[in-house]
């Protein structure tokens, strides 16, 4: 299997829309920097499909009065040359007060948290907005209260279960469908020195027992189908981070959470495009 890798120049004003479409058409990551935006791919949905979505995206900018005028190109990546494609996009980035992303080839900081990150094929490097607001709150609620068990649901690369395990967590778990991810948050796991964080392929309905925080970084349409499930999850006074969703998508999401029996606390919003929610039990 080979990788694509886009190279888009986008105005600063639709990157967020063109992120969330990417994500949706199936990306495997993405990094921003300071002239453009790098996705990447798998080759099996094939370049023609992927160039026409970027392309009718486009029309879909205009009618959103967003602008459009963005442009793109694309190189071929084999499996082979994968890992040496991102050592040259993946930077360190520092997330919160003390949490420092750095993928295994750089040395660790000193004085932060290090999260050691190698992507392999999975999404989640800590680079997309919604990433960091989850870690963000990860860290803030590892100061206030109990940290007995965390569950990360859509798990990626487990860099949300690698954090919570390093803020102080006694048991982590992370699940995901995708057999890449789990590969990839298995190997991080490995390479933080890990020996709490369990990994697991499947829904969250795999999992047992109650947690007291939930990290669910999903699309807003998955979000409100295992709503009865992250109740369910969810320990008496726990707390819930739901994060992925597009502003506007937020209010259903707080509808069939409280129908569940959950109650909403906060909303932050992740820069232009993104919104994260906190709820409780």
């Amino acid at each position: 299997m080979g990788y694509y890798e886009f190279s888009i120049a986008v105005p600063a004003e639709s990157k967020e829309a063109l992120m969330n479409m990417a994500h949706e058409a199936g990306s495997l990551g993405m990094v921003e920097n300071d002239k453009n935006l790098v996705i990447y791919f798998p080759d099996y949905p094939g370049i023609e499909r992927l160039t026409r979505d970027f392309s009718s995206f486009k029309t879909i900018l205009r009618d959103a009065g967003l602008p459009h005028d963005f442009s793109f190109g694309y190189v071929y990546i084999s499996e082979r040359d994968w890992n040496e494609s991102w050592k040259k996009k993946f930077q360190p980035i520092d997330v919160g007060q003390n949490l420092s992303i750095i993928p295994p080839w750089e040395e660790p900081k000193s004085g932060r948290i290090n999260l050691i990150i190698d992507p392999g094929m999975a999404f989640g490097t800590g680079h997309h907005d919604t990433t960091r607001t989850c870690l963000e709150h990860i860290e803030r609620i590892s100061r206030a209260g109990s940290k007995d068990r965390f569950l990360d649901v859509g798990t990626g690369t487990g860099i949300l279960a690698i954090a919570a395990s390093k803020l102080g967590f006694r048991e982590v778990v992370g699940v995901d469908l995708d057999p890449l991810a789990i590969d990839a948050a298995q190997r991080n796991a490995v390479l933080n020195g890990l020996n709490n964080v369990t990994i697991l392929q499947g829904t969250i309905s795999v999992t047992e027992g109650v947690y007291e925080l939930i990290a669910a970084n999903l699309l807003s349409d998955i979000l409100i189908v295992i709503a009865p499930e992250i109740s369910a999850r969810l320990k008496e006074g726990g707390t819930a981070l739901l994060s992925g969703m597009i502003i506007g998508q937020e209010d259903e999401v707080i509808a069939e959470m409280e129908r569940e029996g959950l109650k909403f606390r906060e909303r932050h919003y992740d820069g232009v495009r993104w919104v994260t929610l906190v709820v409780t039990h």
